[in-house]
């Protein structure tokens, strides 16, 4: 089981997603590098929680551009 993400995470990541999500890859330090550039946001735990939570996102936007196996 997975950790639940707080609304601050959530709600950040969502705002960067839709404005930056061409920059937002499958790598999660170069998501965190955008999070660093694209935010004020200071503490290093809430820096890696979103740019985890950034990279699961992209991961899932992936599969869902691929085409079905069937």
């Amino acid at each position: 089981m997975g950790r639940i993400k707080t609304v601050l995470v959530k709600r950040t990541t969502r705002k960067l997603y839709g404005k930056y999500g061409d920059e937002f890859s499958q790598d999660y330090y170069k998501n965190k590098a955008i999070v660093r550039e694209r935010t004020n946001i200071t503490s290093p735990k809430i820096i890696n929680t979103i740019a985890g939570y950034a990279t699961r996102m992209a991961k899932k936007a992936k599969e869902d551009t691929l085409p079905d196996k069937n």
